[in-house]
């Protein structure tokens, strides 16, 4: 079954980010996530006393999950926006749990839509991988400039984002697929020439560009245990979601220095396989009308696995031998893609910085590209 497109959302936009959205599939996979559901249900439930006779515009309401808490918390009224048919759904679900007096759905982007009133709270969940991946952010600071009342609350309210050093087998399996694949290539160029005399080896470079995007310099979604990091994870940037601007998250750089803690003895070299990133967000309202309990949301790796935003993985070809002490000192720049902004490309530069005899010594940088897809 095809989802239609609403004539409000763009054919490019809606087939490159919003078609998804409008499934229950879709919807269903992230109300399975217990870290998320639990996170946002405590930080209204634990804050009823913030939402209580409040108004409150929920961005991107999906199936009308977040809208129906704020109503259950003792909100007088909640702006349910979302650009999708999903609408149909979330209306559905809201009278059936009682609050269909309270809830009104509206169906359309953020950027355009036209509320009756200002409003305390603004409720969202926007995050995609590594926090800014999908762009939903953008809509955010659109609603809160125009409709968040003076002194009023964003929940979540800050965000962070950390790198780490991470150990993996994937990155050698990734270069034996990409090795596989252009020795598939060449096969194939080798095979249609002799049966068709053709000779396709022109594009071999095109061909071995293309499958180095996909296999070298593409991010993974991963699951990363706690004993997979070989040394503390390092914030690289943190955001409060009141003063942020949309120039603060449409291009990133900033500087890391990631520390080395290895268990290897003897000399012996342990393998950082790659850098791996994941964030965590805050619920603490405004310093007008702040939480009364402080809500985490973290998708940092855990013992219990990981939610399904996961950590993002950037990996090393080849990867690099290091000892406790040893750092890596470098920076991240991140920015949308030209061909779709709601996805990412970042540039990692590093130098590795061993540590000799007390003393640290600088190896040339290296540069890595990435797509966070």
């Amino acid at each position: 079954m095809a989802v239609s497109k609403p004539d409000n959302i763009p054919d490019g936009d809606f087939s490159n980010y919003f078609c998804t959205y409008g499934y229950l599939y879709h919807q269903k996979e992230m109300l399975e996530d217990q870290v998320r559901m639990q996170s946002y249900y405590d930080s209204v439930f634990k804050n009823k006393a913030q939402f209580k006779d409040k108004v409150v515009l929920d961005v991107g309401t999906g199936s009308g999950i977040l809208a129906i808490w704020a109503a259950k918390a003792g909100a007088k009224k909640v702006y349910a926006i979302e650009a999708t048919n999903m609408t149909v759904h979330a209306k559905k679900l809201c009278e059936n749990n009682g609050v269909g007096d309270i809830v009104e759905v509206m169906q359309g982007y953020m950027e355009s839509i036209e509320l009756p009133e200002k409003v305390d709270i603004i409720i969202s969940e926007w995050m995609g991988y590594f926090l800014l991946r999908e762009s939903m952010l953008d809509s955010v600071l659109v609603a809160r400039d125009k409709w968040l009342k003076p002194g009023g609350a964003l929940y979540p309210s800050h965000c962070r984002m950390f790198l780490a050093p991470i150990r993996s087998n994937q990155p050698s399996k990734k270069y034996m697929d990409f090795q596989d694949s252009i020795g598939n290539w060449n096969d194939f160029s080798k095979t249609t020439y002799e049966k068709y005399g053709v000779d396709l080896q022109c594009l071999s470079p095109d061909f071995e560009k293309e499958q180095t995007q996909y296999f070298l310099q593409t991010s993974s979604w991963v699951d990363l245990h706690p004993n997979q990091m070989i040394g503390p994870p390092k914030m690289l940037k943190e955001f409060d979601l009141h003063t942020c601007t949309l120039d603060d998250i449409k291009v990133l750089h900033e500087e890391f220095e990631l520390t080395m803690e290895t268990k290897e003895s003897n000399g012996q070299e342990t393998q950082v396989s790659g850098i791996g990133g994941w964030f965590d967000v805050h619920f603490r309202g405004s310093e007008q009308n702040p939480a009364t309990e402080e809500v985490v949301l973290s998708t940092a790796p855990d013992e219990q696995g990981a939610t399904h935003w996961g950590q993002q993985a950037f990996w090393l070809h080849p990867s690099t031998g290091v000892s406790s002490g040893d750092k890596f000192k470098g920076s991240l720049h991140m920015l949308r893609s030209k061909e779709n902004h709601r996805l990412m490309n970042v540039n990692i530069t590093f130098s590795h910085n061993r540590l000799v005899d007390g003393q640290l010594y600088a190896a040339p940088p290296r540069k890595c590209m990435y797509n966070i897809e």
